[in-house]
């Protein structure tokens, strides 16, 4: 085996670890249980197909395709930009809670002394 067949089975072999990849953060995308981590997984699928484009643009010996995806990389990274702008102001619905609040003391609550009284 010389060393182009070698090279061109790890890039396939890289290629298809990466599509493996975006099927999972494609389940996150799904499954996620806030619309951060269903943001942060599309935005890691978004840099994914960079990685992808940029591979599929070496075996297939196109090095244009390397424009595609930085483009790509730049329209990704706008839309996140823009849809974190848009959550920024927004506030939760009223019957979501991202916090356990039975499970999690609260950042001021007073604590005693053992001997009860307050600190």
């Amino acid at each position: 085996m010389n060393s182009a067949n070698l090279i061109s089975t790890c890039y396939g072999i890289s290629g298809l670890a990466i599509l493996l990849v975006m099927g999972l953060a494609l389940l996150r995308a799904i499954l996620g249980p806030t619309a951060f981590d269903r943001l942060m997984a599309v935005n890691l699928f978004g840099t994914k197909t960079v990685l992808f484009i940029a591979v599929l643009g070496f075996l297939t010996g196109r090095p244009d395709f390397l424009d595609i995806a930085l483009v790509y990389a730049l329209v990704n990274f706008l839309s996140t930009i823009a849809v974190l702008r848009f959550f920024e102001g927004r506030k939760a619905p009223a019957w979501y809670d991202a916090r356990d609040t039975d499970t999690q003391p609260a950042a001021n609550a007073v604590k005693e002394k053992p001997d009860g009284a307050a600190s």
